[in-house]
This record gives C-alpha cells, sequence and structure tokens, in this order.
C-alpha cells in the first residue's frame, strides 16, 4: 500500500473552501484524473453516498466506485476506493486565517497484481503525487483573486 499527502493553503474562507469541497460533481472541474461522476445512490451528499468516477490518467482508464465513508462539514471527506485499485481517501480543512484555508489530502492505495502490485505502486506513487499536488493546486485557483 502507498500512503500519499499532500496539502495546499487556499485564499478563502474555511465555509467557502468546504461548500466548493463538498460540491462533489464539480471536482471533474479540477481534478485533472476525474472525467465523469455518475451517482449510484439518491439523496444528497454524506455518510453512505456512494458514486462512480470515471478517470485517465494517460492511457490508463478506470472507473473508481467510491463510497462517501467520513462527511464533517468544515472539517472533513473521506471516501473508500472499491474498484481496481482500493484503498481510502481524505480532504481535511484547516482555517488558518479568517480569509484563508489549508486543504490536505491524504491517499492510501493498493493496487492490484495486474497493475504490477507493490512495484506498480513504487512506480506510480512520484506519478499520482504529482497529479495530487496538480489538483489542488487547480482546487485553489478557483478561489484566486
Amino acid at each position: 500500500m502507498i500512503s500519499i499527502r499532500t496539502e495546499i493553503e487556499v485564499d478563502s474562507p474555511l465555509d467557502v473552501v468546504w461548500a466548493d469541497l463538498a460540491d462533489i460533481a464539480s471536482h471533474v472541474e479540477w481534478m485533472v484524473d476525474a472525467v465523469a461522476i455518475d451517482w449510484t445512490s439518491p439523496g444528497e451528499p454524506g455518510v453512505g453516498t456512494t458514486f462512480d468516477v470515471d478517470t485517465r490518467l494517460g492511457p490508463i482508464r478506470l472507473t473508481d466506485p467510491l463510497e462517501i465513508t467520513d462527511w464533517e462539514p468544515y472539517s472533513a471527506l473521506a471516501v473508500r476506493h472499491g474498484g481496481a485499485v482500493t484503498g481510502t481517501g481524505r480532504f481535511t480543512l484547516e482555517e488558518i486565517s479568517e480569509d484563508r484555508t489549508r486543504v490536505i489530502r491524504d491517499e492510501d492505495l493498493r493496487f492490484p497484481l495486474w497493475m504490477g502490485g507493490v512495484l506498480g505502486e513504487l512506480v506510480a506513487t512520484p506519478v499520482l503525487r504529482a497529479l495530487f499536488r496538480a489538483n489542488l493546486r487547480a482546487f485553489a485557483a478557483r478561489h484566486a483573486g
């Protein structure tokens, strides 16, 4: 299993950052690898909500079935990855000041044997770290100036 932590400071108040992060459908606008989101459970997002994310990273295309496992407004949003790549992901928000928020992303992922297992994880770690950083920069850019 690989563990990747990335973080960024966003020039917006905590409530504004949470509103953007909690808008799951908008994640395709700032996650470079997310192509489409298909809801698989009804209702408003929260613990237990499920959805599929079609992802693309270079030639690799996967559908990532996700379930929200933690939903703490203004604090945290966590998911369980249930597709070929399994594991957990978590966004944590920390208020820095009235108009600045830190966004932390933690991912713990396990690759299947057909993706190289542990060796595939080692090779993919720097690529995924760079991707997650780029995604957070794109998220923060939504709140710039």
